[in-house]
C-alpha cells in the first residue's frame, strides 16, 4: 500500500470513529459493512434507505476526491449506469397501458428499416424482447472499437455523443446476434438505446423529457438527471474513478487524461456519460433513487398489470440474477433485492427493495469496474461479501416516523452532525 493510501485509510478510520460515537448498534453495523467497500478500493459510498415513511437513513462515507481528501456527502449525484434502464422501461410500460404501443411490435415496424439497418436482430425483435434482453441484439458496449472510443484511449472527452452514435458501431459487421429473438438471453445496452428511440418515435418528444414529465416531476424528484442531455451542477458530482486493471488497459486503453492515483485506481473525471443515453446516462442522489424505487414498488409509477410484467422474472446466464422487463431479481447470498444494478466508467450502483419487506436500499459509488476483470470491486460484490442488506434492514426496523430524515434538494447527510 502506498504512503498516500495509508494516509487515506487512517483518515477514514478517524472519520468513522467520530461518526459511530453517538450512533445506534444497527447504524454502526451498517457503517462497518459499508467500510469494507472502502477497504476494497471504493473511494466513497452513498447509501439511502427508504420505506413507506420516506427516506429514513441517508449517508455518504469516504472521499468524493481522493487526492484532496474531500469528504463525500449524501447530496452528491453519482452515475447509476444501467439502472437508467428501469426508468426507460417504466415509460415504455405506460405507453403500452395507454394503447399507444404494443409489446409485440418490432423494431422495423416502429423505427423504420433505415434506423435498424445493419444492426443484428434489431428489425425483427420486439419491444418485449428489448425490455427483457431476449432480442439477441448485440451490445455496443462490447464492440472492440466502441470500448476504446467510449471508455478508453480513443475517447474525445469533450464530445457529447448523439443518440444513435453508440448503436452505429453495430453496423460494421464485427458484432453478431447473441441468439434468435425470444430464444435466448443476452444482456445488451443496445436494447435500451432502441427503446429510447421508440419512446421518441411514439410520443414525438425527447425521451429524457418524457422521463421527467411522466416519472420524476410528479414525485418532485429533482436530483435525477441525464448527463450530456440536460444541465447538471458539476459541483454536485464527485470525482470519478475506475479500476485501471490489466484487463481494462488491454481492452480499453488509457486516455491521456486518465491519471493513476495510487493502487489500481485511475482518475477518469474528464469523461462524461453521454455515450450511454437511455442505456445508462443518469446521475442521481441515493435519496431520490431510493424514493423512486419505493414508489415503483408501491404501484405509484406504473399500473399493477405493468408492474407484474416488469417482475415476471426468468433465469439468465447469471445464476444470481433473474430478469424481467426493466427490473431484475438479484441474489446476494441469502438476501434478495428486486431492482437493478449499474456499472459504467467512473461509477457503480445497486438499488432494490427486499421482497416482502418495506425496505428499499440504494448504494452508489464513484468507481467503475466495466472491462476491468474479476479483481475489480463494485456494489454487487459489496452486497454479496458483506451484510449491508441485513444491516440496512435492522436500521429500518429501529427507525420511527419521528426520526425520519427530511432531505432537501441537496440531500441530507446524517454524518454531518
Amino acid at each position: 500500500m502506498s504512503h498516500r493510501w495509508t494516509i487515506c485509510a487512517v483518515s477514514l478510520c478517524l472519520i468513522l470513529s467520530a461518526l459511530t460515537a453517538s450512533a445506534t448498534n444497527a447504524e454502526n453495523a451498517l457503517r462497518a459493512n459499508l467500510a469494507k467497500g472502502l477497504a476494497r478500493g471504493m473511494p466513497s459510498i452513498s447509501i439511502a434507505i427508504a420505506t413507506r415513511q420516506g427516506v429514513i437513513w441517508s449517508e455518504a462515507i469516504g472521499y468524493a476526491d481522493l487526492p484532496h481528501r474531500s469528504l463525500a456527502h449524501a447530496g452528491y449525484m453519482y452515475g447509476i449506469g444501467s439502472i437508467t434502464k428501469m426508468f426507460v422501461a417504466c415509460v415504455i410500460e405506460q405507453l403500452v397501458d395507454e394503447g399507444r404501443l404494443s409489446l409485440d411490435a418490432t423494431g422495423a415496424e416502429l423505427l423504420g428499416s433505415e434506423v435498424v439497418a445493419g444492426i443484428p436482430n434489431a428489425a425483427s425483435a420486439t419491444v418485449r424482447q428489448f425490455l427483457d434482453h431476449t432480442s439477441g441484439v448485440p451490445s455496443w458496449e462490447f464492440d472492440p472499437e466502441w470500448i476504446r472510443h467510449g471508455r478508453g484511449s480513443a475517447m474525445d472527452v469533450s464530445h457529447i455523443w448523439g443518440k444513435t452514435e453508440a448503436i452505429d458501431y453495430l453496423r460494421s459487421g464485427r458484432d453478431q446476434a447473441t441468439n434468435k429473438p425470444g430464444l435466448g438471453y443476452g444482456y445488451s445496452n443496445s436494447n435500451y438505446t432502441l427503446l429510447g428511440l421508440i419512446i421518441e418515435k411514439v410520443t414525438g418528444h425527447d425521451a429524457v423529457l418524457e422521463i421527467h414529465e411522466r416519472l420524476l416531476r410528479p414525485r418532485g424528484l429533482t436530483d435525477i438527471r441525464f448527463e450530456g442531455f440536460e444541465a447538471v451542477d458539476a459541483a454536485r458530482v464527485p470525482s470519478r474513478y475506475h479500476f485501471g486493471t490489466t484487463d481494462f488497459v488491454r481492452d480499453a486503453g488509457l486516455h491521456p487524461s486518465f491519471r493513476r492515483i495510487g493502487g489500481p485506481l485511475i482518475d477518469v473525471s474528464r469523461s462524461n456519460l453521454s455515450t450511454e443515453w437511455t442505456a445508462g446516462a443518469i446521475l442521481a442522489t441515493a435519496r431520490d433513487l431510493a424514493l423512486f424505487v419505493r414508489d415503483l414498488r408501491d404501484g405509484h409509477v406504473v399500473s399493477v398489470a405493468a408492474l407484474q410484467r416488469m417482475t415476471s422474472f426468468r433465469p439468465t446466464d447469471d445464476r444470481d440474477e433473474d430478469m424481467g422487463q426493466g427490473l431484475a431479481l438479484d441474489r446476494y447470498g441469502r438476501e434478495q433485492l428486486i431492482g437493478y444494478t449499474g456499472n459504467v466508467l467512473g461509477f457503480g450502483a445497486a438499488v432494490g427493495w427486499i421482497p416482502g419487506e418495506d425496505v428499499v436500499i440504494a448504494v452508489l459509488t464513484n468507481v467503475g469496474a466495466m472491462h476491468a476483470g474479476n479483481t475489480a470491486y463494485y456494489p454487487e460484490k459489496l452486497l454479496k461479501t458483506s451484510h449491508v442488506i441485513a444491516a440496512a434492514r435492522a436500521v429500518a426496523r429501529e427507525r420511527t416516523p419521528f426520526q425520519l430524515i427530511r432531505a432537501g434538494k441537496s440531500g441530507n447527510d446524517s454524518s454531518r452532525q
